[in-house]
This record gives structure tokens, C-alpha cells and sequence, in this order.
């Protein structure tokens, strides 16, 4: 009895060439799913979090919408203030009419009523509420507005080059602009720079008054060893997301733009991660290649991101002594954002030091809880006569600006320090020094010593 073949001699061989050609092409089924990958996404980048080394990108610093992403960059200027005593999470927060006018999606926060500070971090985190957004913007910054330049002020300092925000929530605004790698350069910093608030990311579902919200973010519920972070989502943005996965000491930050859906934008994510984790190490290493090459100074090992702080309790870390403001204050309109970058300012933010004029120093702005006046500028001169400068700039928002990251960064040693501007005419244009008061000649050198190694640039000199 003669035996049934499955194939016929010619059509095995042309199997089996077939199978010889497509292995030499190097056509694979991973490589396949990465180019339908390209397809779903704008842009993506996966970089690895644990040696900086970029593993994959496409488009990467093309501008694009932010979308929602935007509330990363909220959450981590609200996070600077909280560290620095300014807020706590059981804070409130007055909601404004503006606030309340928000588009979707949101909480349908009443004009007049308050929210705590963890309801906010929350509603953002997991509905992404826009009301939520503009809620902290102003609460923090006097008016959104104003909160957006603190938080493209913010993107600078960390060497998010392309990124423009001029709104907390990131409802359409064609000049609020991005990129992938810039996106993923803020979420290595929110997890390296807060890491005792960036476990709400990983809050799956939250409740307020009544209604319980699901995290948008469906990574989170299954795909193994995800620790957030965030999606977006307009018309003109597609669908984002900034992911962060973390399985046997190996840690991976990815990031999508302009999905075509929702399940495509996450499907693409899924693929890129799952190609690329085996490429990723599972020791950290000092290499600098993703944000070193972006700021041209290295990177500090990233710390534990285990959270040392929960959002159900009011204790908070201060750094500083500046009192929690009550809720129905706000902070004045020039109010700089209080970043604590892990690495220091990029090369285009640096100011240059300008050499004092000769001519006694006009007292401008403070950043304060008070404003600096002149006899408190004569106290702090009484008290020592030498000042340390830490830039110079044609406007008076960046000198306070700086005046306020340089504090941040070093608290202890500004301690009791007074911060002003004082102005003085250069090329026809007025400028601003950023300076603080009242040290003697030595305390004054060896502070300025100290901000050098912290790559701060200042001088010290005599008050005039």
C-alpha cells in the first residue's frame, strides 16, 4: 500500500527555499512586528532607563502635540513645591472659573469649591482631568498662563530642548509642541528627581465623591512590571502614551506619539518593549549617552524608586522652611517654578555672569515669601557686606527664575540668604542680576566654591 504524501517532492524544496531565502533577507517575525509597530505610531523611542542608551527610535525629535502627557511636566513642578513645603497633599486648592470651565474630560469641579492636592495628583494621574490641571496651574503659578512658562522654563533646565508648554493640561494649543525624546527625558527625571511621589503612577483606580475613575493607562493592568506613567489623546496629537516597565532589574522607558487608536498606540508599545528587552541591561551602568548627550554633563546614578511618601498622609520631606500656603492663596504671578533636576542646567540655559557696573544696585523682585524691599536689602548688607551673583539676564522673569532653582538646588547653603535682582544698563539694554545678600567676604567665596561644584555658575563680590 502506498503511503500518502503531504507535499510533493517540488513543492517541499520550494518550502525549504523559501524558508532559506527569508532567513538570509533576515525577515523575522519580531522584525515584522516591529515595522507594523512603525506603522501604528508617529514616533517612538525606547531607551534604556538603567545605562541611558537609547534602544530604539523613530522620528524622535519631530514636534508633536504632547496631549495629556502635558501633566507630567504638571505633576513634576507641583512635586518641586510639595518637596520644597509650599503645598501638602491634604492642601486645598481654590478652583476658579477658569478652572472649572475646562473642557472633558474632567471631575465637573465647582467655581468657589476646593480640592486637596492628592485628589488633584490623582484625578490627573488616572482620569486624566483637566480641571484637575489648571486647578494646580493656578494654585501654583497665579494663572495658567504663567504656569506654562514656568513649566517650558522647567522643560530647559532639564534639557527638553524642543518642548513648549502653554497650558497645564494639554488641550489643543498649536504652539504647545514636543517631542518623543524630550518626552522620555522627563520621565527618566520625574522617577529619578521625585521617586518618593512617582509611585501614584501606578495607581490603577481612583474615587472621588462617590465615583470611582479607571486609569486610562491600560498597560498597567496587563502588561507585566509596569509602573506608569501616562496617556494622551487630542484630534490633532493622536494617541500617546510614556511608559515605564520594570522586570528582573531591567528597566525600560518607552514612548509613543500619534497612534492611530487607542489599542494600535498600545499594541505598538507592547511590541517595541517586548523587541527591545532583550537589548536592555539589567545592571546599571555610568553611561551618560541619552540625557549627558542632550546636556553635556553627566548624570547622577538614579535613585530608589520606591516611595517614601504616600499620598494619603499629609507628611511630606521639606527642604526648606517656606510655609504651606492657605487655600485660598496663591502664589504672586512671577513666582518661578522650583525644579530639582539630577543633573545640571543644559549649556543654552546657562547665563552669562555679567561684571557689576559701577553704580549702586536697584532692587527689583524677590523671591521671597515677602518681597524684598530696600531696607531689608540694607539689613542683609549690615549683616555682611558681599553678595553672590548667580547670572545675569535681559529679564527680570529669568533672574528670579534662576534665583529660585539655585535655591532649590542648594538649600542649606542659602539658608537665611536674601534673593533680589538688581539692574544696571548694558548696550542700550537693561539687565538683571540675580544675586543673594548678606555674606562676609569669606562665606561669600567659599559659597560660590560650593555652587561651582554643583555646576551652578555664580561670583562673589563686594555690595556696591
Amino acid at each position: 500500500m502506498s503511503r500518502i504524501r503531504v507535499f510533493s517532492t517540488p513543492l517541499r524544496h520550494a518550502v525549504q527555499i523559501s524558508l532559506v531565502a527569508l532567513i538570509a533577507l533576515g525577515v523575522t517575525l519580531t522584525g515584522i512586528a516591529e515595522a507594523y509597530a512603525d506603522k501604528r505610531v508617529k514616533a517612538a523611542i525606547i531607551v534604556d532607563a538603567n545605562t541611558n542608551n537609547v534602544l530604539y527610535s523613530k522620528s524622535a525629535d519631530v514636534l508633536r502635540s504632547p496631549a495629556s502627557l502635558t501633566k507630567i511636566m504638571t505633576l513634576y513642578v507641583l512635586f518641586a513645591y510639595m518637596r520644597a513645603g509650599r503645598f501638602t497633599p491634604d492642601t486645598k486648592l481654590k478652583v476658579s472659573k477658569h478652572a472649572a470651565s475646562q473642557s472633558p474630560t474632567k471631575l465637573y469641579l465647582k467655581p468657589g469649591s476646593t480640592i486637596a492636592v492628592k485628589d488633584c495628583i490623582k484625578a490627573l494621574v488616572t482620569k486624566s482631568a483637566n480641571d484637575a490641571a489648571a486647578v494646580i496651574a493656578e494654585n501654583v503659578g497665579g494663572t495658567e498662563e504663567n504656569f506654562g512658562r514656568i513649566m517650558t522654563q522647567t522643560a530647559r533646565n532639564l534639557g527638553m530642548k524642543k518642548t513648549t508648554y502653554r497650558n497645564a493640561s494639554g488641550l489643543p494649543n498649536k504652539e504647545q509642541l514636543t517631542t518623543a525624546r524630550d518626552q522620555a527625558i522627563l520621565a527618566m527625571h520625574i522617577m529619578r528627581d521625585y521617586p518618593e511621589y512617582y509611585g501614584v503612577f501606578e495607581t490603577k483606580y481612583f474615587g472621588y465623591k462617590g465615583r470611582k475613575y479607571r486609569n486610562h493607562n491600560r498597560l498597567l493592568f496587563n502588561y507585566k512590571g509596569t509602573t506608569g506613567i501616562k496617556t494622551g489623546y487630542t484630534r490633532a496629537s493622536g494617541f500617546n502614551l510614556t511608559a515605564a516597565v520594570e522586570r528582573d532589574n531591567k528597566h525600560l522607558v518607552g514612548v509613543v506619539l500619534g497612534g492611530r487608536t487607542g489599542a494600535l498606540r498600545n499594541a505598538a508599545m507592547v511590541s517595541l518593549l517586548d523587541k527591545h528587552w532583550s537589548k536592555a541591561s539589567s545592571s546599571k551602568r555610568k553611561s551618560n549617552n541619552f540625557i549627558a548627550s542632550l546636556l553635556g554633563t553627566p548624570t547622577p546614578p538614579r535613585p530608589s524608586r520606591k516611595p517614601v511618601f504616600s499620598l494619603a498622609s499629609a507628611a511630606v520631606p521639606v527642604t526648606t522652611r517656606a510655609p504651606a500656603p492657605a487655600a485660598e492663596s496663591r502664589p504672586a504671578a512671577a513666582q518661578p517654578a522650583m525644579p530639582q533636576p539630577s543633573t545640571a542646567q543644559p549649556q543654552m540655559a546657562r547665563p552669562a555672569v555679567a561684571q557689576p557696573a559701577q553704580r549702586r544696585p536697584i532692587v527689583q523682585a524677590s523671591l521671597s515669601p515677602s518681597r524684598l524691599s530696600a531696607p531689608s536689602l540694607a539689613s542683609a548688607s549690615r549683616a555682611g557686606s558681599y553678595h553672590v551673583q548667580v547670572g545675569s539676564y535681559t529679564s527680570p522673569a529669568d533672574a528670579q527664575n534662576r534665583l529660585g532653582m539655585v535655591r532649590q538646588r542648594a538649600p542649606k547653603l542659602l539658608d537665611g540668604r536674601l534673593p533680589f535682582t538688581a539692574t544696571f544698563h548694558k548696550d542700550n539694554k537693561e539687565w538683571y542680576r540675580a544675586r543673594f545678600a548678606g555674606f562676609s567676604k569669606s562665606d561669600a567665596r567659599s559659597t560660590c566654591e560650593a555652587l561651582k561644584r554643583m555646576r551652578l555658575d555664580c561670583i562673589a563680590l563686594a555690595a556696591e
